[in-house]
């Protein structure tokens, strides 16, 4: 019998898989308790349907973020910090900051995508990445400079 798996089955496949399992199996574990049902063509179809427009959408979000990165690459952030008499900021620069800083220049950038290793301490020029999307990134200058 073929079932279309509704959550990942260890020995049989993962969420979404269309599998040939035996009748008894199907019926008695499978269907009963939630994990599959009777994959018929309507169901087929749907699924198959399903990952299409799911295919075109990762297609369209990866495109986005190339162009994306296109705009990005070589953009450079200033970031104004206030700074001790000797020259040394108060705080630091963060990711929040630096994601905030992007939205007001019209850029939509979660602080999650922004990797710094460590935060801004000192006044200068910094190269940061933007994890956009998985296998496409962008790189900022972030100019920090003494209030």
């Amino acid at each position: 019998m073929k079932v279309l798996l509704l959550q990942d089955v260890k020995p049989q496949g993962k969420k979404g898989d269309i599998v040939e399992v035996n009748d008894g199996y199907a019926r008695n574990f499978l269907i009963r308790r939630g994990l599959a049902k009777e994959a018929t063509a309507s169901v087929i179809n749907e699924t198959n349907q399903r990952r299409a427009a799911d295919e075109k959408r990762r297609k369209e979000e990866l495109e986005a973020a190339k162009q994306a990165a296109d705009r990005l690459n070589g953009t450079t952030v200033e970031i104004a910090i206030r700074c001790g008499e000797n020259g040394k900021p108060f705080g630091a620069v963060t990711a929040k900051e630096i994601a905030d800083k992007l939205s007001q220049m019209g850029y939509d950038v979660d602080k999650k995508k922004v990797v710094l290793k460590d935060a801004i301490k000192m006044v200068g020029n910094y190269h940061v990445e933007l994890k956009l999307h998985p296998g496409v990134t962008a790189k900022v200058v972030v100019a920090v400079k003494p209030l």
